[in-house]
């Protein structure tokens, strides 16, 4: 049987100017269900004044309280990041656990990992966490444990201790992450020996990154109505129109206020977005807070991964779940991501309809880099045209007794190819 929940997301006006309240108190509902709470109350709360105590005014401190005891609540999820302080008070006031929108998200990631590297991180983020709280699990700080008093001073307090042992176990998983992050590595190179272009699907938890992986590569990864159903990073072959294979690689989602331990916890998993070659930013067009997720996925791509150039001019936005809109509302769309300079796709996942558009922007976008050239090829070249027609774009080709004079677009790594071919021909 799941734990009985209350929600309250505290309405702080200098950080939700951008968003709809009731959005945000969505959000953290479906956060909080995602770990199987049962959600009996759930409220936005406007917070004109916060207190260094509670975040929360007296009033609403004891107006939750009678909220909770009537609804036998056990826990209370606090969408805001809370001081430890604050959470110990409010535990105290409304004697149930209290978690904050960290703690929360922290909890789903710890939940649904699958994979070593995804156990470690959550492990590495969960500790970072936890260290900064200890004042909340230890309020007997005066008492100490270790030494005689005499020899070294008075000994180690429990606080000390515990902190210790955290820092002890974080050192060890780093190192263990270090060990993953070499076998990726490794891995990286392999596919640079043979190299497709990585395309990655970045943007906000639940915006349909997964199923529009599934649709375009016929894979089976797990696309729920669920925020953050994708944890562990997933690659995948994926034929493009003109026939040149990529690489498409399905990430975690983003989300406002990513608590910054699992930005660094997760730098590993993120390094597949580092790595791409072209970033599909796919977006819930349908959302009432579409605007307000893009500007969270950008924050982070620009102040966190410091990729501000790809963010600005290499990303082609998908636009999803258009069977949810109106009849007008996808008219204007359409008519807006139909301009020749648009570098948006209106499309829907859940049905396929737009697919074939993004697959057709994809190609040409990558194809920009691309550099014409000019051979001459003797009549036992065979294989070497061959070649050229595979992985290039033949432009003009005319044939000759002695030579086969052919002018071809190659992109970048099969230009390198090339020359190594040409070199052991």
């Amino acid at each position: 049987m799941s734990d009985n929940c209350l929600v309250i997301h505290p309405v702080l006006h200098r950080r939700d100017a951008a968003r709809d309240p009731q959005g945000r108190l969505q959000e953290a509902r479906g956060l909080a269900e995602a770990i199987r709470l049962n959600i009996v109350h759930g409220e936005a709360v406007t917070v004109s004044r916060i207190k260094p105590a509670t975040l929360l005014g007296g009033g609403s401190v004891e107006r939750f309280a009678r909220i909770i005891e009537e609804n036998k609540v056990d826990v209370v999820v606090m969408d805001a990041a809370l001081t430890p302080v604050q959470q110990r008070n409010l535990e105290k006031a409304w004697d149930c656990k209290v978690i904050d929108r960290t703690g929360l998200i922290l909890e789903i990631f710890g939940d649904r990992a699958r994979t070593k590297e995804g156990v470690l991180q959550v492990e590495l983020a969960a500790l970072t966490y936890a260290r900064s709280r200890l004042v909340r699990s230890w309020t007997h700080l005066e008492r100490q444990r270790g030494g005689l008093g005499f020899v070294g001073g008075p000994g180690e307090t429990q606080i000390e201790a515990d902190r210790r042992m955290i820092d002890e176990k974080i050192v060890r998983l780093k190192r263990d992450l270090e060990d993953v992050r070499r076998t990726r590595l490794l891995h990286r190179q392999a596919r640079q020996r043979v190299p497709y272009p990585i395309v990655a699907l970045v943007g906000y938890t639940n915006a349909g990154k997964s199923t529009l992986f599934n649709r375009l590569t016929a894979a089976h990864v797990e696309a729920k109505d669920q925020l953050f159903a994708t944890l562990d990073p997933t690659m995948r072959g994926l034929d493009l129109p003109s026939g040149r294979r990529v690489i498409l690689s399905d990430t975690v989602g983003f989300v406002s206020d990513l608590p910054h331990e699992l930005v660094n916890a997760f730098h590993a998993t993120l390094e597949e977005v580092r790595e791409a070659d072209l970033l599909i930013h796919v977006r819930d067009i349908a959302h009432g807070d579409t605007e307000a997720q893009k500007q969270d996925v950008l924050s982070v791509l620009k102040d966190e991964m410091s990729l501000e150039d790809m963010a600005e001019q290499g990303t082609i936005e998908a636009l999803n779940k258009t069977d949810l809109l109106d009849e007008e509302s996808l008219e204007a769309l359409i008519n807006r991501t139909t301009r020749p300079d648009s570098l948006a796709v209106a499309l829907s996942a859940h049905s396929g309809e737009g697919c074939a558009s993004i697959l057709a922007m994809i190609d040409a976008r990558l194809s920009v880099a691309w550099e014409t050239v000019e051979l001459a090829l003797r009549p036992t070249e065979g294989k070497m045209l061959a070649w050229l027609y595979n992985h290039g774009e033949v432009l003009a080709r005319e044939d000759t007794e002695d030579h086969t004079a052919v002018t071809v677009r190659l992109s970048p790594e099969n230009l390198g190819r090339l020359k190594i071919l040409q070199k052991s021909a």
